[in-house]
């Protein structure tokens, strides 16, 4: 056993311990290990990325669930990796050029991509580096990357395979187009944000009717350059009249035939709208019913092309005041309202994405998408909290095709291949020499590469050597639960589980638990474009890294989102103190006595009750963790070190430790250390560094053995602790009354403010004689740990005057304040309170009943202002009881 010293130097700890686990290989999954397979599989963070609170948060959840298992004795492997993040990283890159002066034009695409592999061996592991420090137990012998020879080849064959069964195409579609990446986006790649923006009521005039106009409403008047008709409902009376008349596109002056539509609104706007094919997917609709040529008015860069007469080489939003400008100086702008509506930005660089009609590669998602709805109906995988699964099959069943190209060079090149000899093509999964068809040498590969996601919904198998036949893919496919964040269901999980059934005929996973956003004390989310970011590193350095993993474990209540502020922190860092100083007590008394120290003497009734809250305690963290409720098993464990064991034991076995009977002594001891020991177990998958540091230091476990393979505690039933440790329910049922008569008194004495040192007389009326007798026998306990001049138990007692009381399930307990307090002065205090307590309350309450604020105000304040008026009112109640145990009615 190693002296502990007072304090804990948590970062040689942490250095310590990383660098035994990994060296000892104690992470490290192997086919032929013992054991039902586990298998858990990092969603891959960005290669560009660093570590934040939703990795942390993610990461630590992952974490618990890979060392509990482990600990269960199954063969548990947790696989890490990055993902390479095309178009992230490319920025990236492309941003460090443009400090030297260059783009990538002027490397040209090899030598780009081969200052993107530098950047990536340089800066690529810094993530991983992040991981290990919060202490994540992934076998990173396996770590792999989605652009590595393994993973590049798993792409290729999948997209030939697709490509071969017709469930790839190429075709000439409205996608989403960022101007600032030079990319086509998919639809869940454009997020769709609220704007306060406006809506432009622009005039057209009607060709041959003089002053007469057709006033259409549009949030983009630039895209009117690219207009080939106007459009009405054809059940709108209102623009009968218009009949077969041409109208005139204003500023360029284009004929435009007036069409009718079923798919016009004739609510919005004017009940007119114009119809630009090229920059608006339902217009692209209209344009192909009616047989309308589309005009294409921007350039990849968000500039206007030469379709735009006057206005080219204009970016677009200049190009909007342009027109808008000279729109009201020819008369033609009625008006300009403000308009509330939502608008695509990438989901990278936060530009405003552009509709635009371009050539790009899709994949069919409805034929995989049928198997997939169809396994998470019938329960093949459960969403963890529940709610998830309505979100995921009303996605899947209104599925849209995946734009998968990309206008990028970083990534997986599209492996398709077109002669130019006989212009034959073909999808290739290796380079071809030649063209199949005429055995011509000239043949060109498509220039797009594919979308990251194309990668990463391959990842559960790939990982393990797909498309060959790896034991590693027989033993850990598929695998068992998947931790990620609600913004990826359908980028991700959803692709996933289709991919799973196209290529492995069977699901990827059987459980998925979505846990909530971090966000600030606020409820904004958090970012460091609102400076709100709270770094996890930064928190490592302060506290540790087990108190970090510990604090989001308790603020991580099933799927719900996570408040987090500095302080919060200081939760974790506070519970390993007490954890480490309850290790320190243990080894005040000398080494852990041998198990047989215990002897055959039976368990007095404290120690039965904290033999029983142990095995309850065991019950409810493995039941807790089975249905992911990450944060009731930290509670549960937290309750139990800190209450059962640190202030209620550890004080009770102070007399004995300290005292004159050595048998006792080594008896009680020993008792203390099997407890301990079994808490190390249950706290270790939350705080691994702390608990395998005590668990060497405290001499506990075999030669060498980690805690990391240490099994985990089995609960024993209530029968069973009858009959193997002798444990009588009815006398933890004491101990557990007699706790609550304690923390009674306690609460009175706080009530008055009574400083310890000033010892009060209490009275217990007890419910029944047997109760009596047991508090008569512990008098002497009671005392000490109520700091009471006397304890009198009196079982007729009636107070002569109102008293300070509780009500226990041992009896009425009553503290006399006679001499102790100024009745008159406590009373004007408690009066003071009252009313500050009740203007609080008034006050909170008419917020509450403000319909703007209920309107305004974000979700996070309005559910704080009610537990603030909860709380008041609690404290309102409790006021107006002490008042009265003084002998006066609150009302008065």
């Amino acid at each position: 056993m190693e002296a502990l010293p007072k304090t804990c130097d948590t970062k040689a700890i942490e250095a310590r311990w990383s660098r035994e686990w990994i060296d000892r290989g104690l992470f490290h999954g192997r086919v032929e290990a013992p054991g039902a397979p586990y298998c858990i599989v990092i969603p891959p963070p960005n290669v560009t990325g660093i570590l934040h609170m939703g990795h942390a948060l993610n990461n630590t959840l992952q974490d618990v669930l890979v060392r509990w298992r482990r600990m269960q004795g199954r063969n548990a492997v947790w696989i890490p990796g990055t993902d390479h993040a095309g178009i992230a990283t490319q920025n990236v890159v492309e941003r460090a050029l443009k400090a030297e002066g260059l783009t990538r034009d002027d490397l040209g695409r090899e030598a780009f991509l081969e200052r993107v592999w530098d950047w990536r061996a340089h800066y690529g592991g810094t993530i991983t580096r992040q991981l290990r420090r919060l202490g994540a137990s992934c076998d990173w012998d396996r770590e792999r990357f989605t652009m590595d020879e393994g993973l590049s080849r798993a792409v290729r064959e999948v997209f030939v395979r697709l490509y071969r069964k017709g469930l790839v195409y190429r075709g000439q579609y409205i996608i989403n187009w960022c101007p600032r990446c030079g990319t086509a986006l998919s639809d869940e790649e454009s997020e769709h944000r609220p704007v306060r923006g406006k809506l432009y009521h622009i005039r057209y005039p009607v060709e041959g009717a003089g002053r007469t106009f057709v006033t259409v409403a549009t949030t983009r008047p630039e895209t009117l350059l690219g207009d080939v008709a106007l459009a009405v409902n054809p059940r709108d009376e209102r623009f009968q009249k218009l009949g077969r008349r041409t109208v005139r596109l204003p500023i360029l002056d284009r004929p435009l035939a007036v069409i009718r539509d079923d798919f016009v609104d004739p609510a919005f706007g004017t009940g007119v709208v114009k119809v630009t094919p090229a920059h608006d997917p339902n217009d692209f609709e209209m344009a192909r019913r009616h047989g309308l040529e589309p005009v294409d008015i921007l350039t990849p860069d968000g500039r206007m092309n030469a379709a735009a007469g006057p206005y080219e080489g204009l970016d677009r939003f200049a190009c909007r005041k342009r027109i808008l400008a000279d729109l009201e100086a020819q008369g033609l702008l009625e008006k300009v309202e403000d308009h509330a509506h939502a608008v695509g930005h990438c989901y990278r660089c936060d530009a405003v994405v552009e509709p635009r009609l371009s050539p790009q590669w899709f994949v069919k998602m409805a034929p995989l998408a049928r198997p997939a709805i169809e396994a998470v109906r019938d329960g093949r995988i459960r969403f963890v909290p529940e709610r998830w699964t309505k979100v995921y099959l009303e996605w899947m069943e209104n599925i849209r095709d995946w734009c998968i190209s990309r206008q990028i060079w970083w990534g997986h090149r599209i492996p398709v291949f077109t002669c130019e000899a006989c212009a034959h093509e073909w999808a290739a999964v290796q380079p071809p020499a030649v063209c199949p068809e005429c055995r011509a040498e000239r043949v060109r590969q498509d220039e797009d590469v594919l979308d990251t996601w194309f990668s990463s919904w391959l990842w559960p198998f790939s990982v393990h050597g797909w498309p060959e036949q790896t034991p590693e893919l027989a033993c850990y496919y598929p695998t068992d639960t998947l931790v990620t964040a609600p913004e990826i269901i359908f980028f991700w999980v959803a692709r996933m589980i289709m991919a799973g059934f196209e290529f492995m005929d069977d699901i990827p996973f059987s459980r998925v638990y979505i846990h909530g956003t971090v966000r600030a004390a606020d409820g904004r989310k958090m970012s460091k474009s609102l400076g709100n970011a709270i770094d996890p590193l930064d928190v490592i350095e302060k506290t540790s890294a087990d108190a970090l993993r510990f604090s989001l474990l308790m603020l991580a209540s099933t799927g719900q989102d996570v408040y987090l502020s500095d302080e919060k922190f200081e939760l974790g860092r506070n519970f390993g103190t007490k954890v480490w100083n309850a290790a320190r007590y243990l080894q005040q008394h000398g080494p852990p006595p041998a198990p047989e120290a215990a002897g055959d003497a039976p368990l007095d009734a404290d120690e039965q009750h904290l033999l029983a809250r142990l095995h309850d305690t065991i019950a409810a963290c493995t039941d807790h963790l089975e249905r992911f409720r990450f944060n009731d098993y930290a509670l549960a464990v937290y309750e139990f070190i800190w209450h059962d064991y640190c202030d209620w034991f550890v004080e009770y076995s102070k007399d004995i430790l300290y005292g004159d009977d050595a048998a006792r002594r080594g008896r009680t001891l020993a008792r203390m250390h099997g407890v301990f020991a079994d808490a190390l177990r249950l706290l270790h998958p939350a705080m691994p560094f702390l608990t395998e540091e005590l668990w060497h230091a405290m001499g506990y476990g075999g030669a060498g053995e980690s805690l990391v393979t240490a099994p985990w505690p089995e609960a024993l039933d209530e029968a069973a602790r009858q009959d193997a440790l002798g444990i009588d329910p009815a006398r933890v049922a004491y101990v557990e009354a007699r706790r609550e008569l304690v923390r009674a008194a306690r609460t009175l004495r706080a009530d008055y403010s009574l400083p310890p040192a000033r010892a009060a007389e209490f009275i217990v009326r007890p419910g029944a004689e047997s109760a009596a007798e047991a508090l008569r026998a512990d008098t002497d306990s009671i005392v000490k740990a109520i700091r009471a001049s006397r304890l009198r138990i009196e079982p007729d007692f009636t107070p002569p005057q109102p008293m300070p009381c509780a009500v226990t399930r041992l009896g009425t307990v009553y503290m006399s304040v006679e001499g102790l307090i100024d009745v008159d002065a406590e009373r004007r205090k408690l009066r003071g309170a009252l009313e500050k307590a009740a203007a609080d309350l008034d006050r909170t309450a008419r917020k509450l009943q403000n319909e703007d604020f209920l309107r305004k105000a974000p979700a996070a304040v309005v559910a704080r202002a009610e537990q603030r008026k909860a709380a008041l009112e609690q404290q309102q109640a409790r006021l107006q009881r002490l008042l009265e145990a003084l002998g006066e009615e609150a009302s008065s």
